[in-house]
């Protein structure tokens, strides 16, 4: 069995791979696929069954396995997560493993697709250095991203950097995003 950060690799060299032999779009069928609807159904049946007490039991658990440098707040209508230290891209960058153009991607690849099938739509902004934050929010809540805490990861001295950020508003899908 592979422990959670081996992998990190493996999936940086597969997505790449995936893209030489079929484009974007079998990368993102894989994200799809693979990642959402077959090895990601707990936390799908933890979302739809519990809301933001199932976003707060599946991070809560899964991101302590992993080791990450997080912060999560929510309040009864968002849930805000604030990754701080990305074990998964962390690993990649700590190793000089650079295959796919853009590993942060496939998260929202799989919790997008995810949210929507529950209803919820992402905000969510990733600087390629192992930080992010999103904020998860029904999708009839029109509500603009603002949940700022004391943690929130764009009040780092190291947040925009030198890579370009990819920003989402009220997405789902892996390529509706700006990048600035």
């Amino acid at each position: 069995m592979l422990g959670c950060y081996d992998f990190c690799g493996h999936y940086e060299w597969t997505f790449e791979w995936l893209r030489q032999q079929g484009g974007e779009s079998l990368v993102r069928k894989y994200w799809d696929e693979a990642i959402h609807r077959d090895s990601q159904r707990h936390p799908a049946a933890l979302i739809a069954a519990k809301g933001i007490e199932g976003m707060k039991e599946y991070w809560g658990h899964i991101l302590a396995e992993e080791g990450a440098g997080y912060h999560s707040t929510a309040t009864d209508a968002v849930f805000r997560m604030d990754m701080h230290e990305c074990p998964s891209k962390g690993f990649l960058i700590r190793n000089a493993l650079r295959q796919y153009h853009d590993y942060c991607d496939h998260c929202m690849g799989w919790i997008g697709p995810l949210l929507k099938k529950c209803g919820w739509v992402v905000d969510h902004e990733h600087n390629h250095c192992g930080q992010c934050w999103w904020e998860l929010r029904r999708a009839d809540d029109v509500t603009s991203p603002a949940l700022s805490t004391p943690h929130d990861v764009r009040l780092r001295n190291d947040w925009k950097g030198s890579a370009p950020l990819d920003t989402y508003s009220r997405a789902n899908d892996p390529d509706d995003k700006t990048v600035s």
